[in-house]
This record gives C-alpha cells, structure tokens and sequence, in this order.
C-alpha cells in the first residue's frame, strides 16, 4: 500500500477506529558511504546578500496581494496562521508576503533543507556502502575465524532481497561471500550501527508516530524501509476471526490478534500496538464480516538486528554454516569494544544508489527514514565544517546535531535568516522544527544557482503528475514543482512555479493551527493557482 492510499484508507476509517491511549490511526501525511572527494562550503553560495529586496508595491502587485489576502481571510482558514512570500527567481523581487518572517511549523518542507544542502555538499553522485568485514583473510577451508561484522553506513536503499534492478541486498552479499570461498563462520554475525551517534528518534517526535512507518527509527544499519506491512483480511469461514498476518518479519515481529467477526453492516473498530522499544505487535477489535481487506504499515524497532538476523539466514541458505549468534553494537559500547573498519578485512560489500536518486525518492514521496538518514551522513561526512565552539561537545554531539549545524551554516553563508529558525530534525516529523516562509524561498532561490540546481528542481513533486502532488493542481502540470508538507493542523507547501507570464517564481506556503474539518491544503492549492493564472496590469496592457 502506497503512502497516497494508506492516507485515504486511514481517512475514510478514522471515524470508525477504536481510539485507546495506545494507539491512534492516525492520517498524518509524512511520509524521506563510500569513499568520495570533500566538498567544501565554497560550493554552497558563498555571497551573502547585501540587501534584502524590498516588498513590491506596484499597482499589479497590489491586485496580486488583494487576491491572496482574499482568498484567505474570507476562507473558512482565516483563523489559523498563514506565513506566505513569493519571489522572482530572475531578479529576486519579492512579489507578495504575509507573515513571511514569523515562526511555522513546516511538516515536511523540512525535507527541503536536508536534501538540497546535502546535494550540494556531497555531491549527486554520492553513494553509501555497506560492507563485510573479518579480522583476517579466511583460511585455506574457507573458515572465517571470528565474528563476521555487517557494517552499515547510512544505506537508505539496502534490502534484503533484490527487486528489479536493485543490487544494493544482503542476499548478494552472501552470495559474494560464498563466491569468495567463504564457507563458514566460527563466530557470530554482528550488525554493526556504529557509524552514526545519533539517538534512534528524531527530538520532538510524538510516541503515537513512532510504531507507523513514517515513524520507522533511522539505523546505520536500515534494511527494507524498516517497516512491516500487516494486514488483516476475512476469514474463509464467516464465524472464525478475520486472518491478521504479517508479509514480511514474521520470525522478528511478534503479532497478538484478538480481532472479532461481527455481523456484516456493523461498525469496525481496529486498533493496533507496537511498543515504543519492542516489536510486540497487537491488534484488537471488530471485523464485519464481508468487509474489505485492511492493511497498516508499521516500524520496527532494532533494525540493525532484523539485518544482522537475514544476513545469517542467507548465509546459511547459501550453504555458509554459522557456528555463533546474531548480535549488534552502536556507538555507545566501550571505546576498548569499539569496531576500526580500518584494521578488518573488508570481505565484500554493495553500494547504494546515487544521492541524487535518493533524494528524488525521498522528495517525491516524502519519505521520512530517507531524510534522517541523509541528515545524519550530512552530519558524519561534514560536520567538521561546523564545529562548535565547545570542542568537547564537537566531540560528543549527534551526527543529526552536527548535520543541523551544517545546515545553519550554510543557510548563513546564503545570506539566508536563521536567526530564529529552530532545526531539530530532517524529515519535518518533529513538532519543534520552526522555519519561516522567507527562509525557505531564499533557499529555494538559492539552491537554484548551484551545480545541484537541475537535480534538486527534478527531485520535487510535479502538479498533476506525480509523487505527493499527483492529485493536485492538474490544470498546470509542469509549471509546478513542489514540497508538500502536513501534520495534524499544520499544511504547507514550497517550491517553483512559472507563472502566466513566463516568469520563474519560488515559493513558500505554511499554514499553522488549522482547526477546521477540511483540508487547509485546498486553500493552499487556490493560492498558488492565483499565482499561476495572474497576470500583471503591466502584461495587460496593449
């Protein structure tokens, strides 16, 4: 189930649900390395902006700012906060603002930051590795005499099996071992997470978001999206319960069902729990009998040992025998038990897919996990470009911290106002992020004139084509490219625009503290039709 129809499902049974305090089926739309040459922040836009243009104020300009403000305060919105600016991407004219330096909650526009900095300070072409490793080369009988280690990198793409054309598996993995001479293991397989300081939750993140998908822990060591799908589906005999089922993770994800069939035509009621720091899965209510399918997509907790655990059984499906057991380590083991990459034996190893394929993904369908993993590798690959003052705490900081900070500073060598902003994570799925409108338009506008500039404009939605922004705004398809962002009360979207004229434009959308039944995001949509449809007095005149 896509993320589009998992939220239309969610919809359309909200009314219906068994709300407990463990659990709210919730429709809350979040979705989103090898060695490579150091970048420094040179390539980030390093002028800083001597002036800030000033809000226009021309007739047509006027006539333009008359129509949004109306379109908003005559709207069934006009309680909540709205923060709007469109600039001119060719000479930086501000054509219409509203609230553009105050404080949003930007959801999702968050992705914005991470992806277009980490485009321009890693490079497009960046990959992630994951690898292998021994002690020593294996032995003449192809024993491999201690712990064989599973080191993960950030991968965003490793998955346990190969679909289509992906390479990036533990499948191959083991196969390239056994194609090796590899043909056992006399010690445990270790999934190893270390490479990233980071806590597994991003600050600011709500326990209720954690168990779904959108919510799935970022591990150094991710494997297969680090989620689950379970289903629930009738049963063959009408009076037995409906069959709950797990499609992948049966042997890792324990599933309680205490699920009802209940007479066709009366209400369902799901309701669904995994702990915040377990994968005890339960699942509870009433199931009309005759009703369709259902299906959730939940998070795992502890993916470093879902990865550890599929590489052992491949290993041994490939006729590779493993004497020990599978285990992991992260960063916070002693220093004496830390693992040096640089004093194993590297055995085999796969690589991810470009940066800038996986910042499409991650933009497009607003994939969270993609988004926090890149902001951690942003944070381990060029966190040294923003130290802190304190040296102790350069030390001691999160990779997520560190990539934050990297952010800020390039915002600040943009010329861009970060005074105020407050960064806490790189999804948007944290309720602390603040960004304002104007901040993120500059970025737009400035992301716009470095080499990443084509694959960052390629990696958004398009209006009425795909991604997030498939079912939206179809009358102008190709003349929008957009970040869609929502939480509970707060919609947003920012991105590039041509308006009727030809005219390039960036940008920014938020809506906080909407309260209504609707969808603020319909007014949203009527905004930027305004600007797409609008013409200056200047145009209309013969």
């Amino acid at each position: 189930m896509n993320h589009r129809l998992f939220k239309q499902t969610a919809i359309a049974l909200s009314v219906l649900l068994l709300l407990t305090f463990a659990v709210a089926i919730t429709t809350r739309a979040l979705r989103e390395p090898g060695a490579t040459e150091q970048k420094s922040l040179a390539a980030a836009p390093a002028t800083e902006s001597k002036s800030t243009p000033v809000i226009a104020s021309s007739p047509g300009d006027a006539e333009l700012a008359r129509l949004i403000d109306q379109a908003i305060d005559q709207s069934e919105f006009a309680a909540a906060r709205w923060g709007l600016i469109v600039i001119s991407r060719s000479d930086s004219r501000v054509l219409y603002a509203r609230n553009a330096d105050k404080l949003f909650t930007p959801a999702s526009n968050m992705k914005i930051y991470t992806t277009a900095v980490a485009l321009d300070l890693l490079g497009a072409d960046f990959r992630w590795r994951t690898s292998v490793f021994s002690a020593a080369q294996p032995d003449a009988n192809g024993n491999v005499n201690g712990d064989l280690v599973l080191y993960g990198r950030g991968a965003p793409d490793l998955l346990s099996r190969p679909k289509q054309d992906d390479t990036a598996s533990l499948l191959k993995l083991a196969d390239d071992l056994y194609q090796r001479g590899v043909r056992r293991v006399r010690g445990n397989v270790v999934g190893d997470e270390s490479y990233f300081r980071a806590d597994p939750l991003g600050a600011g993140w709500e326990w209720s978001d954690v168990q779904w998908y959108f919510g799935a822990e970022p591990s150094a060591l991710s494997i297969d999206g680090n989620e689950v799908d379970l289903q629930i589906v009738p049963s063959n005999n009408a009076n037995d319960p409906p069959v709950v089922k797990l499609t992948s993770a049966q042997d890792y994800v324990h599933l309680t069902s205490s699920m009802a069939t209940v007479k066709r035509g009366e209400q369902m009621t799901i309701g669904i729990h995994r702990g915040v720091s377990d994968n005890e899965v339960r699942v509870w209510g009433n199931f009309p009998s005759g009703a369709r399918a259902f299906g959730a997509r939940l998070s795992i907790h502890d993916p470093a040992l879902r990865a550890a655990r599929l590489f052992s059984d491949f290993l041994k499906a490939r006729g590779i025998t493993v004497d020990g057991v599978t285990r992991t380590r992260d960063f916070r083991v002693p220093e004496s038990e830390r693992f040096d990459p640089s004093r194993a034996i590297e055995l085999g190893y796969v690589q991810s897919k470009p940066l800038g394929e996986i910042v499409r993904a991650t933009n497009k369908e607003s994939i969270n996990l993609n988004a926090e993993l890149i902001l951690r590798t942003l944070g381990r690959e060029r966190g040294e470009l923003a130290p802190d003052a304190d040296p102790h705490k350069t030390h001691e900081r999160g990779d997520d911290e560190a990539g934050l900070a990297v952010i800020r500073l390039w915002l600040n060598r943009a010329g861009i106002p970060i005074n105020n902003i407050a960064l806490h994570d790189g999804s948007g799925l944290s309720r602390l992020d603040l960004v304002t409108p104007e901040a993120t338009a500059r970025l737009l506008v400035a992301i716009s004139k470095t080499a990443s500039a084509s694959v960052f404009e390629d990696s958004l939605p398009i209006s009425g084509r795909d991604g997030t922004l498939e079912d939206r705004l179809r009358k102008y398809e190709d003349r929008i490219r957009a970040k869609t962002g929502s939480l509970t009360y707060d919609n947003s979207l920012s991105g590039f625009l041509i308006a009727a004229e030809g005219e390039p434009l960036a940008f920014s959308i938020m809506c906080n503290d909407q309260t209504s039944r609707a969808s603020s995001t319909r007014l949203i949509d009527e905004i930027v039709s305004i600007l797409a449809t609008y013409q200056s007095e200047k145009s209309k005149k013969p």
